[in-house]
């Protein structure tokens, strides 16, 4: 390149860095870090306060339905913390939450439940059926449900006794052995007859054992019997004695259905004759009445009346009909006959007699 071009050049980027220099301008601001110098150790130290709250987590929330026990080294606190906010010396000290609200353990034959499939967190724990041998060893299974908590006011002491997993030492074992002590007393063919008594005694066993424990660690709520589940020779051989049971009460019913109506129509031809002959008796009675009656109201003066008032009537017909050959006269007790002289073989006759 020519020398005149490279003077050129340079003298154009000379002016052009003068240029900007003068429109911009700028200074940098002075900043004064002589205060912040002085907070900094507070600063950090605050900092390293909250790092370690947030690592160590020196607190814990008891939320309703539960119960805080503090733990410093190993030993359990004999006041139960209530629900809220609560703080513990980390390394030193703990706060174990437990669940106080309502729980349920169910023993059920369903497909897929078994002893591991537990629920703690929902408060419900599914276990397969208990098995049972009946009087006579044959296998049944029994179905189960147990609602129940823990006694708020002594839950450090269940907890220290029993341990987190109470609920596998406390319930589980009494559960199993109430009812196989119970429902080993009866055959199979027996239990089905017997449910409502086997229930009500598995429910007073269980709250009897849970209640005899030493500080009442847990409050028994209910006890249901859900289904008993047989072996299914013994399940047809009863259905088999049901059918049969229930011809013999349909033949029974019946019978008793006939005799009723058989005794029904005898009562009611009973009642009938009876009725019959009350009013034949009725009737009677009443006849005799009117007769005693009109036998009472006869007397001289009305008989003599009677006789006149008849002899009247006789005289009025004679005077329209002249031929009336007998007709009766008063006189006495008896009417007297009276016999017309004209008719001479009539009174040729009487003469004779």
């Amino acid at each position: 390149m020519p020398a005149d071009l490279n003077d050129y050049f340079n003298k154009k980027n000379s002016n052009s860095n003068s240029n900007s220099n003068r429109n911009f301008n700028f200074k940098a601001p002075d900043l004064n870090f002589k205060g912040f110098s002085k907070l900094s150790p507070w600063l950090t130290i605050v900092f390293i306060i909250i790092v370690l709250l947030a690592v160590a987590k020196p607190f814990a929330i008891v939320n309703s339905g539960e119960m805080g026990i503090k733990v410093t080294t190993g030993e359990f606190s004999s006041e139960p913390l209530r629900p809220g906010l609560h703080f513990f010396i980390p390394i030193l000290q703990k706060i174990i939450v437990v669940d106080t609200k309502v729980r349920q353990m169910t023993y059920a034959s369903v497909e897929g439940v078994n002893e591991s499939s537990l629920q703690r967190g929902s408060g419900v724990i599914n276990k397969s059926s208990i098995s049972v041998l009946d009087s006579r060893g044959l296998s049944v299974s029994i179905d189960v449900t147990v609602q129940y908590s823990l006694n708020e006011n002594v839950v450090p002491q269940t907890i220290a006794t029993w341990n987190v997993n109470w609920e596998d030492k406390i319930i589980d074992p009494t559960v199993r052995d109430v009812v196989r002590s119970v429902v080993g007393k009866y055959t199979a063919e027996e239990l089905p007859a017997n449910r409502n008594a086997i229930a009500q005694q598995i429910n007073e066993d269980i709250g009897r054992t849970i209640a005899a424990l030493p500080n009442h660690p847990v409050t028994l709520n209910s006890v249901q019997l859900r289904e008993i589940v047989l072996p299914t020779g013994v399940k047809q051989q009863i259905e088999l004695v049901q059918i049969a049971k229930q011809e013999a009460e349909r033949a029974a019913q019946e019978a008793i259905k006939k005799a009723t109506l058989a005794e029904g129509e005898a009562n009611a031809t009973i009642i009938s004759s009876r009725g019959r002959a009350d009013a034949a008796r009725i009737e009677a009675d009443a006849q005799a009445y009117a007769n005693k009656e009109i036998a009472q109201s006869l007397n001289n003066p009305l008989l003599n009346l009677r006789q006149i008032e008849t002899q009247k009537a006789f005289n009025d017909a004679l005077k329209v009909n002249n031929d009336a050959k007998i007709f009766l006269t008063p006189g006495g007790a008896v009417p007297n006959i009276w016999v017309d002289t004209k008719d001479t073989k009539r009174q040729s006759a009487i003469n004779s007699n």
